[in-house]
């Protein structure tokens, strides 16, 4: 009996059996071929899954409350309602009365701690400011300088209210949490409000500071307030 066998050593092609060599292919899913991801974390449908929560932003733990001045919408939320310009110009000639009439009484004996030269109407800047600052005046000037920031240093740091602030239902609070300032952080706002006005350029000074109140976005900040990192508040 014959077989029949293929006339040279190699399988037929359509041979069950034979096993052609096969290109690598990428795994593929029920959707088609897929592309490496990457590690997930847990989902978040469970309360426990979710990441924790940023860190709360200022005056979110202060003694007011709410989403501070970075973390919300509103720039103010969580903040007591900003001093109103009008009362912070009043709170200040209140305080401003309060200080210089005294020490004005005070300066007398020694010839006032103003002194008002008449020339004829021929005095320029320069002999103003000669006559201001000449003698005793200067004397009297730094008195009252080292006056005026002791008084506000000392009562912004008992509970952020002066006299005239106390009167008018305001107090200094700082920016980022809303507590009474410290001892360095009152000094610093006591100084920058009180050293350029009594030595330097008042009117200038004084004109900035109360534009600044009404200008200023969205803290209302004068140029003290700013070196101080401070803002003025309503109170009860």
């Amino acid at each position: 009996m014959s077989n029949d066998q293929p006339t040279s050593g190699q399988p037929p092609e359509d041979d069950p059996f034979l096993k052609k060599p096969q290109e690598p292919q990428e795994p593929q899913g029920p959707q088609g071929p897929q592309e490496p991801q990457e590690p997930q974390g847990p989902s978040s449908g469970s309360p426990y899954d979710s990441a924790p929560p940023p860190p709360p932003p200022p005056y979110d733990s202060g003694p007011y409350g709410g989403g501070g001045p970075y973390g919300g919408v509103d720039p103010l939320a969580g903040m007591p309602p900003l001093g109103e310009p009008g009362k912070r110009i009043l709170a200040r000639l209140i305080d401003l009365l309060i200080i210089s009439i005294p020490l004005y009484l005070i300066s007398l004996p020694w010839g006032g701690a103003l002194e008002m030269n008449n020339n004829n109407g021929n005095s320029n800047l320069s002999d103003v400011f000669s006559q201001t600052y000449s003698g005793h005046q200067l004397v009297w000037s730094l008195i009252g300088l080292v006056v005026y920031v002791g008084y506000d240093t000392y009562f912004t740091h008992k509970d952020g209210r002066t006299i005239g602030k106390r009167l008018l239902k305001l107090r200094v609070a700082m920016l980022n949490d809303g507590r009474v300032p410290d001892t360095g952080a009152s000094f610093l706002r006591a100084v920058v409000l009180w050293l350029p006005a009594l030595l330097c350029c008042p009117c200038l000074w004084w004109l900035i500071n109360i534009v600044l109140m009404f200008t200023d976005k969205p803290y209302r900040q004068g140029l003290h307030d700013k070196a101080a990192k401070t803002v003025v508040v309503q109170t009860n």
